[in-house]
């Protein structure tokens, strides 16, 4: 594989969990060439932040090895994208270890708060936006204040989701959080182009990590189907005939970190298999 991102340094937030979206993009992007700076929460904060829908440390460590094997410089730091100095002292970190901030993804996410409309509370509400929505826009100033510094341009991308251009149920305030997504690339995209910054979204649909495959037990169970019988279901109405994987993310990533799409921004890229045309 050729070795595009050679001396460039990539954040991954969100990125200490085995078979997650975020190790996806790491061992992608190293791959690659990049160095690497995994980050994730760490351990449970609060009611929001559960033991079993986090990346831990362990689990951060787990993943270094994986990406040293690979040949990367890999370092880690436990970051909670809520709170803005962590954020902006992960950006420090990466820049300070590395030599560089070339590539910032906000993959941090919680899609695992799901309930009827009616059933939502605004703690709820609050922790989903928080993580998803506000925590990509402090990712974003971050980045974008070394980038600027630095003088030779970057990349920002968003993990957005299908639920970026389509409602779902159960899903009020992550549909609200990732619609977010598409606002913010676009308005950061206009004043960082100067900057020779680009912004961009990458919109999978469903994609069977850890938390997919709470989803899929989730929503078969509102539905009386069966896990089975869910899956069928989801793979009939794919044009592709199959859900997402990681590493169909981490493709996209990839090109959008790329010299190839030195003049893609502003843009929300459906990763579906045809599910999601708009």
């Amino acid at each position: 594989m050729s070795k595009r991102f050679l001396g460039k340094t990539a954040v991954i937030t969100g990125s200490g969990r085995k078979n997650g979206l975020g190790e996806a993009i790491a061992i992608r992007l190293a791959s690659e060439g990049a160095n690497i700076v995994l980050s994730d929460i760490g351990s449970s904060r609060d009611m929001a932040t559960p033991k079993n829908m986090i990346g831990e440390q362990s689990e951060m460590e787990q993943i270094t090895e994986t990406l040293q094997n690979l040949g990367a410089k890999v370092t880690s730091k436990v970051c909670d994208v809520r709170n803005r100095d962590e954020v902006f002292a992960l950006a420090d970190h990466a820049a300070s270890s590395h030599g560089s901030l070339d590539i910032w993804v906000n993959n941090a996410g919680i899609g695992y708060i799901m309930k009827p409309l009616l059933e939502v509370t605004s703690e709820d509400w609050r922790a989903v936006i928080d993580v998803n929505l506000t925590g990509a826009f402090f990712g974003t100033q971050a980045a974008a204040t070394q980038m600027i510094q630095q003088g030779k341009g970057g990349r920002i991308i968003n993990i957005a989701s299908q639920a970026a251009k389509s409602g779902f149920h159960s899903a009020q305030a992550y549909t609200s959080s990732k619609h977010g997504l598409v606002g913010l690339a676009r308005s950061a995209a206009i004043e960082l182009g100067e900057h020779a910054i680009t912004v961009n979204n990458v919109c999978p649909n469903h994609v069977t990590t850890g938390l997919g495959a709470w989803q899929n037990e989730y929503f078969a169970e509102k539905q009386g189907k069966t896990l089975e019988q869910y899956m069928k279901d989801m793979a009939s109405r794919i044009p592709l005939g199959r859900p997402g994987l990681p590493n169909d993310t981490a493709n996209a990533v990839a090109f959008l970190c790329s010299n190839e799409a030195e003049y893609i921004t502003a843009e929300s890229m459906n990763v579906s298999g045809g599910e999601e045309p708009h």
